[in-house]
């Protein structure tokens, strides 16, 4: 998900336009997204998805987990960095959102790598197997340590996970809503985990990536 920028938006804008470009059906599934949903800003942005779709060929993940689809912009972009024989699983609760993600996929010669679970993700997890190479983390704040505990068993030694909104617009700084509790204490248990080591980066909203020892 994607809140306020943290950094001044022509630095973001530059950044983005010297990064490599996004694809046309990526740029259509960012207007749909905007005409047709409520709440277009949990959509990541073009310079997140680069980054991941990046992180995913520089590691040569070919088993990637992904909590929280919503339009199914991440799932693409991180389904485009596979080999041709990769696997996404994504999971996400809401059947309306993720059926225009599914309607992108299947214009995309990289969807047929991206598989949906619909049901809450902590139920989906315990059904999963691992092991997984890059676990991307943007569903609801409220659970995002649950899912780090469950999932991370999952990974494989060396593998990474990013974990989106770690910053959640500066409000951690001084939590006042749940949601800035439950992401503030997010941030602590992963400085705190001794099976990874991790970086937080002012990316968007906030991206900690988390190397798996």
């Amino acid at each position: 998900m994607r809140r306020p920028v943290l950094v001044p938006s022509r630095i973001e804008r530059y950044s983005t336009d010297h990064s490599s470009p996004e694809s046309d059906l990526l740029k259509k599934l960012v207007q749909e997204t905007y005409a047709k949903t409520e709440i277009p800003q949990m959509q990541i942005g073009h310079l997140q998805g680069a980054f991941l779709r990046l992180l995913v060929r520089v590691s040569r993940a070919s088993r990637v987990l992904e909590i929280g689809t919503f339009t199914g912009y991440s799932a693409l972009v991180m389904a485009e960095g596979l080999p041709p024989g990769g696997k996404l699983i994504t999971c996400d609760i809401d059947p309306h959102t993720t059926q225009m993600a599914r309607q992108f996929w299947a214009q995309s010669p990289h969807g047929r790598k991206i598989n949906l679970k619909l049901g809450p993700a902590l139920e989906t997890l315990q059904g999963l197997k691992g092991p997984f190479d890059i676990v991307f983390l943007d569903a609801d704040k409220e659970n995002y340590t649950r899912y780090w505990e469950a999932f991370l068993p999952k990974v494989r030694k060396g593998g990474l996970v990013v974990a989106d909104n770690v910053l959640w617009s500066g409000r951690v700084l001084n939590p006042q809503e749940k949601s800035d509790h439950a992401l503030a204490e997010f941030n602590k248990h992963v400085h705190a985990d001794k099976r990874v080591e991790a970086v937080m980066l002012a990316l968007g909203d906030g991206l900690t990536l988390a190397w798996k020892k």
